[in-house]
């Protein structure tokens, strides 16, 4: 089969032909039809995050499991599925209160670039292959844990909803269940990206009073608007901060920082009021610092981050999905390109110059 591989950082990945062994104990395998092109899997390409090389990246894939390996439970072959960013074990302590994306089990599986325990299916030749989150979804097959895959409906496009694999559930989580945002509260999202879009149409989505939305870029702008921001801000032109407290009297109930850049969290965590909570949700290149003046924490303000938006994938990804097909979480409105296997260095350029919203490789 092909797949994409990346064999030294700030390099082009390399799509050829490798071997993929067959799912062993828990793990099954998926013929992947779609995979977003996330900012998330650049960080290590460009090597602001470690990876483990060579690596085949990927990690919004969505598809139909052909296999499955022995005492797999919750899956079985046609099953279409979402492949998730974030493992979850089921067993340890933060899984089994009601929190897996932040299961002990994640992180030593990103920064591994392994499927849990370990193992690699993935090899050029004699060579092993790194699995980055344990997905490596920028390949026509891949093999990941049976806890990596979400079963979802059947009629859903899979070019749409494999989005929900980590960008789309992240925004709509964080803007949801990490702010626990009631109907009426403001809400700041700073970064129209696919990220902060889909935290917008959460926030439409549960009745937020005031959604303003922050972005250098008109063309983002415009779209924030079309999915349910009431304001927009261009930071390029307006100092968001102030602009915010104007529209809120005072600072917003909840600020989302989706970009990534400690410049931009600073200015999010300084557009909320007293009492009200900062959120981020972009990932910023290891080791960058964030400086906060301790006394607003001591006015109440919370500064604090999520993976994943906080979601419980078994039941959130088949719930975004139903709104999704019920015309109510218009996703599909994010993607604004398409490309092949063959062109994903093309697709990554273009989404570093900006010129995407979401873009996602068909099989």
């Amino acid at each position: 089969m092909k797949a994409a591989i990346l064999y030294e950082t700030n390099k082009p990945l390399k799509v050829e032909k490798v071997t993929l062994d067959e799912p062993q104990t828990n793990e099954v395998l998926v013929k992947i039809m779609a995979t977003g092109v996330c900012h998330s899997d650049l960080h290590f390409m460009k090597g602001e995050m470690p990876a483990a090389l060579p690596v085949v990246p990927g990690h919004e894939g969505a598809g139909i499991v052909e296999k499955v390996g022995h005492g797999v439970t919750t899956l079985q072959p046609g099953d279409h599925v979402v492949l998730m960013v974030s493992f979850s074990c089921g067993k340890c302590r933060y899984c089994a209160a009601g929190r897996p994306t932040q299961c002990v089990e994640n992180l030593p599986i990103m920064s591994m670039a392994t499927l849990p325990g370990g193992h690699r299916r993935l090899r050029k030749g004699n060579q092993e292959l790194n699995h980055l989150f344990g997905l490596a979804s920028f390949a026509e097959y891949t093999v990941v844990h049976e806890r990596s895959a979400v079963k979802i409906r059947d009629d859903a496009p899979l070019e749409v909803v494999c989005l929900l694999g980590c960008g789309t559930s992240t925004g709509i989580g964080a803007a949801i269940n990490t702010t626990g945002l009631r109907p009426g509260e403001s809400i700041v999202i700073y970064g129209c990206g696919g990220v902060g879009l889909s935290a917008i149409m959460g926030a439409k989505l549960v009745g937020a009073g005031k959604i303003i939305a922050v972005d250098a870029l008109s063309k983002k702008l415009s779209m924030a608007k079309k999915l349910g921001a009431d304001y927009t801000i261009n930071a390029k032109k307006e100092d968001p901060v102030g602009k915010t407290m104007e529209l809120t009297g005072g600072g917003a109930d909840y600020a989302l920082e989706c970009i990534g850049n400690v410049d931009v969290m600073a200015q999010a965590f300084a557009s909320i009021h007293y009492g009200g909570k900062c959120i981020i949700v972009g990932m910023a290149p290891l080791g960058a610092m964030i400086s906060a003046a301790p006394f607003e924490f001591l006015l109440g303000k919370t500064l604090m981050g999520t993976v994943q938006g906080d979601i419980c994938p078994s039941i959130d990804i088949p719930r975004y999905i139903d709104l999704y097909m019920d015309g109510k979480l218009p996703i599909d409105k994010l993607i604004s390109h398409t490309y092949s296997l063959g062109q994903i260095n093309e697709a990554f350029e273009a989404l570093e110059r900006g010129e995407v919203i979401r873009s996602v490789i068909k099989f």
